[in-house]
C-alpha cells in the first residue's frame, strides 16, 4: 500500500467514522496542526490515517504502514486505539528507542446524556487564574507523564497553559485558593469533546468533589457537544469509579507507549 499526505476533506470524512477514537486527529486537522499519512482501502476511502506531530497518532487496521514514517520522528509517545498502536509499535520497534513506558489497555469513556447538577462553582478559567493552575497543572502533567514539566520547559509550559485558557479550553472549581477540580479539553470537535488532566487538590481529595466537578463539567459541555470522553489509565480505579459514577462508560481502549 502506497503512503501518501490525505486531503483535509479525507481525514474529516475518516474521522466521522468513529468521531470518539478520532477526536485528537479531527481536532488537529481543523486546526491545521502537524502533518497526517494515509493509505487507502482500495475504494478510495481512507483505511488508516496517522498523525505525525509531538506524538504519533494511529488509526485503522494496517498501521503498520507508517512504521517508515515512526522511526524517521522523533515523537514523545505512540498514543491511540490499542489495536493501530499495537500493529505500529511491532512494525517499528526495532527503529525506535526502548519505550520507557508501555500503558495498554487504558479505557476511554464516554457519555452524551446530561447527569444530574452536583452544585459545584465550576466556571471557565481566566488569566487570572494562571498563578494558581500553573502548579496543578504541572503536578497533573507530571503524574502522569513522570516528568515535571516546569523544570523542563517552564516558559513553552506556561505558554501553553494560557493558551488553553484563552481558547475556552479550561475549568476551574475554586474555593478558598484552593482547587476543588480543574480539567482542560485535549480536543474538541462538533462531535466530541475529549478531557485531560483532571484534578483535585491533594488536601481535599476523597470528599466527592472530583465527580461533583465532572458531573457539571459533563452537563455544561453537551450543551453544545454531543458527546464527552477521556481516557484513564487502568490503575486509575478512583479516578474510574468516578467516571463511572456519573454515567460514563468503557467504549474502547487506547494504548501508549512513552519514549
Amino acid at each position: 500500500m502506497t503512503v501518501f499526505e490525505p486531503s483535509y476533506d479525507q481525514v474529516l470524512d475518516f474521522c466521522a467514522r468513529a468521531p470518539v477514537e478520532r477526536v485528537f486527529l479531527e481536532d488537529v486537522a481543523r486546526r491545521g496542526l502537524g502533518r497526517f499519512l494515509a493509505v487507502e482501502d482500495g475504494g478510495g476511502a481512507l483505511k488508516a490515517l496517522c498523525h505525525a506531530g509531538a506524538n504519533l497518532v494511529p488509526s485503522g487496521p494496517g498501521s503498520r504502514v507508517f512504521a517508515s514514517a515512526a522511526a524517521e520522528s522523533r515523537s514523545r509517545m505512540i498514543i491511540g486505539e490499542a489495536t493501530a498502536v499495537s500493529e505500529l509499535w511491532e512494525a517499528a520497534r526495532h527503529a525506535l528507542p526502548r519505550a520507557r513506558e508501555d500503558r495498554p489497555h487504558q479505557p476511554v469513556y464516554a457519555i452524551s446524556e446530561r447527569p444530574e447538577a452536583a452544585g459545584t462553582a465550576l466556571r471557565a478559567a481566566t488569566l487570572d487564574d494562571v498563578e494558581r493552575l500553573l502548579p496543578a497543572c504541572a503536578a497533573a502533567h507530571q503524574l502522569e507523564l513522570h516528568l515535571d514539566p516546569l523544570a523542563r520547559d517552564p516558559e513553552g509550559f506556561r505558554f501553553r497553559t494560557e493558551a488553553q485558557i484563552e481558547e475556552g479550553r479550561s475549568w476551574i472549581w475554586l474555593e478558598d485558593d484552593v482547587i476543588l477540580f480543574k480539567a482542560e479539553a485535549s480536543a474538541w470537535t462538533p462531535s466530541a469533546v475529549q478531557i485531560q488532566q483532571v484534578w483535585v487538590d491533594p488536601e481535599v481529595r476523597r470528599r466527592g468533589y472530583g465527580a461533583r466537578g465532572m458531573r457539571d463539567l459533563v452537563r455544561l459541555l453537551l450543551e453544545t457537544t454531543p458527546t464527552v470522553t477521556l481516557f484513564v489509565r487502568r490503575e486509575n480505579l478512583p479516578a474510574i469509579a468516578a467516571y463511572e459514577s456519573i454515567g460514563m462508560r468503557k467504549v474502547l481502549e487506547y494504548r501508549s507507549l512513552l519514549f
